[in-house]
C-alpha cells in the first residue's frame, strides 16, 4: 500500500456542513492499544502508522486545506531506546514511500519542529519530501517531528532576539502577528479544530500558541482504531459550535 494512495470511501454524509480549514490531531493511544492485545508497543505504532495514512488521505479527499499531525514530540526521546529506534525505522519507511507516491499526489508535506536531532539520512529524506511536494496545490500536511510547543516558542523568541540585537527589529515591532511569523507554521492559519483520540484531556505541548482559540474534540477511541467515521463525528460536532473568539 502506498503512502497516500487511493481515495478513501466516505464514511458518512458530511455534505453541506462547515468544515474546518485547519485540523490538528494528537495521535495518541498506540501503546495502550498494543498492551490491550498483549503485543509489544511497537506493534501499536505500526498499526497507528496505517491509520495515519488513511486519515491523512481522507482529510485531503474531503477538502481540508491544512492538517497537522503530532508524530514525535520533544519528550518522546525519553522512551526506551528500542522503541525510539523502531519509530525511526518506521519514519524512514514512510518517507521513502512518500518520495515514490508524491510524484502524482496533491499533498504538500511539511515538517514542523527541530529536525536537526534526527539522523542525517532522515533529515535528507525530510528535505527531499518537502522540496518535491512544495509545488503541490492541495492539502498542506504538517508532520510535527521532534516538536514541542514550548520549544517552538523558545526558538521564535531567540530568532527575534537575534534580530533585535542586529538592529533588524525593535522591541516595538513585537506583537502577536510578528510572533506568529516566527513559528514553524508561518503563513498558515491557526487550527480551527484539534482532535485528541484516546480519551486523554491534555494538550501535551501541541501548538500552544496556535491553539489559543481552537475547538477541542476528545474521542475515547485509541488511535489505531480511529476511522474516517470517527473523524466525521468530530467534524459534525465542530460545525455545531459557535466560535466567538472571546467575544459574545
Amino acid at each position: 500500500m502506498g503512502f497516500f494512495n487511493s481515495k478513501q470511501e466516505i464514511a458518512a454524509d458530511i455534505s453541506g456542513i462547515q468544515l474546518p480549514e485547519h485540523i490538528g490531531i494528537i495521535m495518541d493511544g498506540n501503546g495502550r492499544w498494543a498492551k490491550k492485545r498483549g503485543l509489544p508497543r511497537t506493534a501499536g505504532h505500526k498499526a497507528g502508522a496505517e491509520v495515519f495514512r488513511k486519515i491523512a488521505r481522507y482529510c485531503s479527499d474531503i477538502g481540508i486545506r491544512h492538517l497537522t499531525m503530532y508524530a514525535f514530540s520533544t519528550e518522546n526521546w525519553s522512551r526506551p531506546q528500542q522503541e525510539v529506534d523502531t519509530l525511526m525505522r518506521y519514519f524512514k519507511d514512510y518517507l521513502e514511500e512518500a518520495l515514490r507516491d508524491f510524484a502524482d499526489n496533491t499533498i504538500a508535506l511539511r515538517f514542523i519542529g527541530d529536525i536537526s536531532r534526527f539522523s542525517p539520512e532522515l533529515q535528507e529524506l525530510m528535505i527531499k519530501n518537502q522540496t518535491l511536494s512544495a509545488v503541490h496545490e492541495g492539502m498542506i500536511l504538517n508532520l510535527a517531528m521532534n516538536y514541542g510547543g514550548r520549544a517552538e516558542l523558545v526558538h521564535a523568541f531567540k530568532e527575534m532576539s537575534r534580530k533585535i540585537a542586529s538592529g533588524e527589529l525593535s522591541e516595538d515591532d513585537i506583537d502577536e502577528k510578528l510572533i506568529s511569523e516566527y513559528l514553524y507554521t508561518k503563513g498558515q492559519p491557526d487550527p480551527d479544530l484539534i482532535i485528541r483520540p484516546s480519551g486523554e484531556h491534555r494538550t501535551s505541548n501541541f501548538l500552544l500558541w496556535q491553539s489559543a482559540y481552537s475547538e477541542y474534540y476528545i474521542d475515547d477511541v485509541l488511535w489505531p482504531d480511529y476511522t474516517p467515521e470517527h473523524l466525521n463525528k468530530a467534524l459534525v460536532e465542530f460545525s455545531k459550535r459557535s466560535r466567538r473568539f472571546g467575544g459574545v
